[in-house]
């Protein structure tokens, strides 16, 4: 089944942190260095500045502490929290110089990563009243992917395959040579005995190509490409008392069509525009010197 309610574990962030602090500072902060006394101290408190649900709370307190480990950080809420903008998420103390230059890149993470986690809220409670659940996409920010589906996550959402190595997701394109049921069947085989683990996906433009991918062994998923709610209620009557394969939605879906296509019974809905299209959250940092 797909993932769920799993938080992927980002094993690159620190990867990301230093190269998004080393893109910023370069040879240094030049303005605090040339403006800001180096024995000043500053309070920070990051709060949002808009109704949200945040994500990427912890990585934007690590690049704090990348930036000067002297600085007190403590963070107030947690991922997966809605907030409104009174609320602080966390509070920097320190060195001015050192806040004034992680203050960019942390907004940035957590911008970005709060407006995705807003976004699959807003899907999730769309469908709600519905056994149908949420799926992000592979269309995700290069090196980002797994912050990113943490964040749909956060919002609510279910994480789709995290890429071309835990599903085999056959589209139309890998048929071009050779797609008929003999051939499908034979690949199905092969593959699950190969690789027990991977689970098979299959995409269906058509009720005819869902008639014929049911009669094969070894499908645990059929993707509903652009299809009308009728089709796929229809498409779901076919499967029967059978619990797989499942049907997953995807294809021309906006957030007024959701909960239509979510009624017709499919089990899960996919949108890439979680994670490529999606506004940030607007957070920002409110300063105050100390003695």
């Amino acid at each position: 089944m797909a993932r769920m309610d799993t938080v992927p574990v980002s094993d690159n962030r620190k990867e990301l942190i230093h190269l998004a602090l080393k893109e910023d500072f370069g040879s240094g902060d030049v303005t605090s260095l040339y403006f800001v006394p180096q024995e000043l101290r500053a309070q920070a408190l990051m709060r949002p500045r808009s109704r949200g649900v945040i994500s990427g709370v912890d990585v934007a307190a690590d690049v704090f502490r990348a930036v000067d480990p002297s600085l007190r950080v403590d963070v107030q809420l947690r991922d997966g929290d809605e907030v409104s903008p009174d609320a602080v998420i966390m509070l920097i103390e320190g060195s001015a110089r050192s806040i004034l230059g992680a203050e960019r890149t942390a907004l940035n993470f957590i911008q970005r990563l709060s407006g995705i986690a807003t976004m699959t809220r807003r899907y999730v409670q769309a469908i709600a009243h519905t056994h149908c659940k949420l799926l992000d996409t592979r269309k995700t920010t290069p090196g980002y992917r797994l912050l990113e589906k943490a964040a749909v996550v956060h919002g609510g959402g279910t994480n789709h395959r995290l890429g071309l190595y835990d599903r085999a997701m056959v589209k139309d394109n890998h048929l071009m040579t050779n797609g008929n049921s003999e051939h499908l069947q034979a690949c199905i085989r092969r593959l699950k005995a190969e690789r027990p683990g991977v689970e098979v996906e299959l995409e269906a433009d058509n009720l005819t190509q869902v008639e014929a991918f049911l009669k094969l062994e070894g499908v645990d998923y059929i993707l509903l490409d652009n299809m009308t709610p009728e089709d796929m209620r229809r498409a779901v009557e076919m499967r029967g008392a059978h619990a797989k394969p499942y049907f997953e939605a995807s294809g021309g879906l906006t957030l007024a069509t959701a909960p239509a296509a979510a009624e017709s019974g499919v089990d899960y809905m996919s949108f890439g525009c979680l994670t490529h299209s999606v506004p940030s959250l607007d957070i920002g940092l409110d300063f105050t010197t100390l003695p």
